[in-house]
């Protein structure tokens, strides 16, 4: 093997410019987050812990302390499965990941910035963080028919498998993300050599087939810049399993394959994992032509030196190639493929080789195995277990029409000067959560009724939308570590992602919560926060959402029992909110006919909120919102806020269905509600957290004009039914700015939640001193709505700079951070409100050119 030659040894920074281009398909793009392969993050934080929890707030939250541990141990030790938020177990953090694998709905599999595969989401919605070392690529030079170089492109030094050469070093190589695309460029000590490995997952707005599909490529392009040929191999090793302890369980088995279609052809090998409970089958495969040499290794025991598997490569650049299946693993054996595929590549030139890796997992069943579910991909593959090989095929003579797609989708934001480079990176990276977010996308089954057969007195909702029914149902966690599918109050801001990309989705899932809101579970259960025993699910009212993987989704709501969210105040109005915003974007008349009656009830359940009749709700003296660790007294800038803007968005409702005295009836509530708002809210400046008159009730919120950005993203902002006056609105937006933004940690981290007007942050509660980026990324989407393009660029951009610049957490951004020392909550829905300000920037007349700050994204 040659060693590294220092006289090669070129500085990253040089490395990366080399490789940036804009070749469509080739070139690695300007844009995006870069960052080189031997980087660490000095910062190191810790997850949020009970100990974080000041004196004061936690002799307020001692009952909830005794109430969740008794639920816990019940939980985790009596029934065995997992909490949907385990406050005893939250993630450490691993500054480890990239671009996830796969389309959406199918499962994914992470593979880290570094090479390693390491976050895995296969069962729906449950995951688990394991690196498998074996699961691995190498490159073999070979020059005149013998072997000058090979090496694991991995820069671990791992205690097993020491007959591979490990430890590549990492300041040869840079990693490069934008979503759904990721390139690593690695560049050989010593040989002339630069691979670049470009991964591309389907990820296509608007496309509704191609999306749901279990399958990703790698695209190996190898330059030669020497003056002599070479023959390069690339090796995909890959254990059967995912690390969990069910690779041990026995039973599993590998077999290679080839399969023709159409005039194109793959080989590869199958990778049989056969548990009782969601059996799969993962694929790696390589598309044949005329120079490629594919050979492959059934299976081999990735224990050891696995010595025998690196010198079965090194002898002549191929392996084995043994024919047959190998025998089922017994209990506490795990097994392992290897697949090869060489070209030549002439001097001074370059060649290309193409592998897929797929997973067909085509029937699950969740937590409580009541029901068997299809998932979307098998109305085009089959649910048969026997798709993998057609989807490698299908991926891997389709992923160039996909690029294309990808390609026409980003080029307009990419090519707009006026935007910085920072946030082109952000919009398009934090959208892997539409993926990632345990996401499951289903066939609806034929059995489904989407309101359990409760209509409504004004007829309902048929028992199959169209929609469903044509594109499926819909699902995404709240958080990888708050295990609840499409919780209400989040998916509020996150929503922007599937309506402006995918809208048929979007009112895939709103149809599913409004079949939820007509029906009822009188159950009887504790919650935790009060101690008190309530039903599980109210009719006509929101549910907080639609139920934990680990049991039964969609047939039991509501997972989330800290508190009682029939008595919340923001779900019922973020419904309506959404209601009127899907509709302003699509145009979908039929929608709007079957939400109307949905959105009455709602509203009318509402109303007892409203308990002094002055046409504005107030709220409890408890946490009662999305803020649900922040108490809230009386009328509140932040429901008080979404209540008007939904009046609003009724006003208009009823104007479009023809129903006037329903529109009188809300256009009075209107005017009386916002008369009441500003007398008991407004302060001269910004409004005030609440009208309660304590200590700290004039705390300015940043999320105080949540309902008149939603207003504005639905066109309805200054116009017939005025809820704000805008210079009240700008004035709000100014205070934010000046306080929540420029007087926290320096203006460099976004928008804490809560500031006093002295210029410190509101320490009342666990999450007045957060930043919630997804929050910050919404109030920056407003500032943008009211002509403040520099100040809601500047706010947004702190908290892209803390989250994949300083903290290292590269598609895991989390709910929450404070100043110092800890986050909350890793990989979280609410940050896809980033496209949010997308819809702002593309609606804005006001488009200033980038600021000279806003360089190009890199970590290095």
């Amino acid at each position: 093997m040659t060693t590294m030659d220092s006289s090669e040894n070129n500085s990253t920074a040089e490395l990366m410019s080399r490789y940036v281009s804009s070749e469509p398909g080739y070139g690695v793009p300007k844009d995006g987050w870069r960052i080189c392969l031997a980087h660490e993050f000095k910062e190191k934080r810790k997850p949020f812990q009970a100990k974080d929890v000041s004196f004061s707030n936690l002799v307020d939250h001692i009952g909830l302390g005794v109430r969740y541990l008794k639920w816990w141990y019940n939980k985790t030790r009596v029934e065995k499965k997992a909490p949907f938020i385990d406050m005893f177990g939250a993630l450490p953090l691993r500054q480890i990941y990239g671009a996830p694998l796969g389309g959406i709905g199918g499962g994914t599999i992470t593979r880290g910035w570094r090479g390693e595969f390491c976050r895995w989401q296969l069962n729906p919605g449950m995951y688990h963080y394991k690196t498998v070392i074996a699961d691995q690529f190498t490159v073999c030079l070979r020059q005149g028919g013998r072997t000058v170089y090979q090496q694991v492109l991995s820069v671990e030094r791992p205690p097993t498998l020491q007959g591979w050469n490990w430890g590549y070093c990492g300041e040869y190589a840079f990693y490069h993300a934008l979503y759904p695309r990721a390139w690593t460029v690695y560049h050989l000590p010593g040989q002339n050599v630069t691979l670049t490995c470009r991964q591309v997952s389907p990820i296509i707005p608007h496309d509704y087939q191609d999306s749901s599909l279990p399958v990703a490529v790698f695209v190996w392009d190898v330059e030669n810049r020497n003056d002599y040929p070479l023959d390069v191999s690339i090796m995909l090793t890959l254990v059967n399993g995912s690390g969990h302890k069910d690779d041990k369980s026995g039973g599993h088995w590998n077999e290679p394959f080839h399969l023709e279609k159409e005039g194109e052809s793959v080989s590869g090998v199958l990778l049989h994992h056969c548990t009782a409970v969601n059996p799969y089958t993962l694929c790696m495969a390589v598309r044949e032509q005329s120079d490629r040499e594919i050979s492959h290794q059934t299976a081999f025991i990735p224990k050891g030196t696995c010595a025998a598997l690196w010198n079965d490569l090194i002898t002549d650049g191929r392996l084995d190639s043994p024919t047959g299946s190998s025998p089922p693993t017994q209990m506490g054996e795990k097994v392992a493929a290897a697949l090869a595929a060489g070209c030549p590549v002439p001097a001074q030139g370059h060649n290309t080789l193409e592998f897929s890796l797929a997973w067909d997992m085509p029937i699950i069943t969740f937590g409580s195995r009541e029901r068997r579910h299809a998932r979307r991909y098998t109305r085009f593959f089959g649910a048969k277990a026997d798709a993998a090989p057609s989807l490698s095929l299908y991926a891997l003579t389709h992923y160039q029409r996909w690029e294309t797609s990808i390609e026409e989708w980003q080029r307009p934001i990419l090519q707009d000067s006026s935007l910085p480079s920072w946030y082109k990176s952000a919009l398009f990276n934090e959208l892997y959560f539409v993926a990632d977010g345990g996401t499951v996308w289903n066939e609806l089954p034929p059995d489904s009724d989407v309101s359990g057969g409760v209509r409504s007195e004004d007829g309902g909702l048929p028992a199959q939308p169209a929609v469903i029914k044509e594109y499926g149902r819909f699902a995404y966690l709240e958080g990888q570590e708050y295990r609840m599918y499409n919780t209400y109050d989040v998916h509020f801001y996150a929503s922007f992602a599937l309506i402006m990309l995918w809208p048929k989705l979007a009112l895939s899932l709103q149809y599913d919560i409004a079949g939820c809101v007509v029906s009822c579970d009188p159950t009887e259960r504790l919650h935790l926060m009060s101690g008190t025993y309530s039903p599980v699910k109210t009719k006509n009212v929101v549910p907080h959402d639609i139920g934990d993987p680990d049991d039964e989704p969609w047939q039991r709501v509501n997972a989330y029992l800290i508190h009682d969210t029939a008595d919340w105040k923001d779900l019922n109005l973020k419904f309506v909110l959404h209601v009127y915003r899907d509709y302003h974007l699509t145009q979908d008349k039929q929608y709007l006919q079957d939400m109307w009656p949905i959105c009455q009830a709602v509203m009318e359940s509402e109303m007892k909120f409203d308990t002094d009749g002055d046409g504005l709700i107030e709220n409890s003296g408890y946490a009662d919102q999305t803020y649900d660790g922040w108490i809230v007294t009386g009328p509140s800038a932040y429901c008080g806020g979404l209540w008007l803007a939904s009046v609003c968005a009724m006003c208009k409702m009823a104007r479009l269905v023809d129903n006037e005295p329903v529109f009188h009836r809300f256009k009075d509530i209107l005017d009386r509600g916002s008369a009441a708002f500003d007398k008991l809210l407004w302060n001269g400046q910004y409004y005030n957290y609440d009208s309660s008159g304590r200590e700290l009730s004039n705390s300015v919120m940043s999320d105080q004009c949540a309902g008149h950005w939603f207003l504005r993203a639905s066109g309805l902002g200054y116009g017939e039914f005025q809820a704000f006056p805008k210079e009240k609105i700008c004035s709000a937006l100014k205070s934010v700015f000046d306080l929540n933004v420029m007087s926290f940690a320096g203006g460099q981290m976004g928008a804490v939640n809560g500031m006093r007007p002295e210029g410190v942050p509101d320490r009342s509660s666990v999450q007045s001193d957060e930043v919630w980026i997804g929050v910050v990324y919404g109030l920056a989407a407003t500032m943008i709505h009211e002509g403040m393009l520099e100040e809601g660029l500047r706010t947004a951009e702190g908290c892209y700079r803390t989250v994949w610049e300083r903290l290292g957490m590269a598609f895991q951004t989390p709910e929450a951070y404070c100043e110092k020392g800890i986050y909350r909550s890793l990989a979280y829905m609410r940050p896809l409100s980033i496209w949010a300000m997308q819809l702002a920037l593309d609606s804005s007349p006001l488009r200033k050119p980038a600021s000279p700050s806003s360089s190009q994204t890199s970590t290095s």
